[in-house]
């Protein structure tokens, strides 16, 4: 359970950072985040117009195969480097 709190944790630190991270950290957190909560993803991938939408589908896709306890130990250590 101790993987669990610590999540839960970082999830509540993240919140606290003093200044937006870049793009490309903030689709790291999201892919993360999203597969150590949901698992693999599924579905379509959204259309091109959906730049956006687009860009966390393939985040979070790059993470396929990912258990859910090794995706929240690397959100963890993702969040313990940026906020100290």
């Amino acid at each position: 359970m101790a993987l669990a709190e610590d999540f839960s944790k970082a999830q509540e630190r993240i919140k606290t950072l003093k200044t937006q991270p870049s793009n490309d950290t903030l689709l790291e957190l999201y892919s993360l985040y999203k597969q150590a909560t949901v698992g693999d993803v599924e579905g379509k991938r959204p259309g091109m117009l959906d730049l956006k939408g687009r860009a966390k589908f393939d985040a979070w896709t790059a993470r396929k195969g990912t258990s859910k306890d090794a995706a929240m130990q690397q959100y963890v250590a993702l969040v313990n480097r940026l906020v100290p």
